[in-house]
């Protein structure tokens, strides 16, 4: 391998929003900083956030009754 053309591999510090922390290489320097890692992803703990989505298709159904209520009327 060619001398100086490489990036170096270093030891960095990898820290998730929930809080889990770990040490890996690699060729990017510092910290690096995750929303969400392997400890708190739904498909490896098996646990479903619930996300409150009934506003927004209630949101829609309103937005939308107004005019399938104009298309039948004329």
């Amino acid at each position: 391998m060619k001398s100086g053309i490489h990036p170096q591999y270093e030891l960095v510090s990898v820290r998730c929003a929930c809080g889990n922390q770990w040490e890996t290489r690699s060729t990017m320097s510092g910290e690096v900083r995750l929303d969400i890692c392997s400890a708190c992803h739904p498909f490896y703990t098996g646990k479903q956030k619930l996300v409150d989505t009934a506003g927004r298709v209630e949101r829609f159904r309103k937005k939308y009754a107004k005019g399938k209520s104009k298309r039948l009327s004329g």
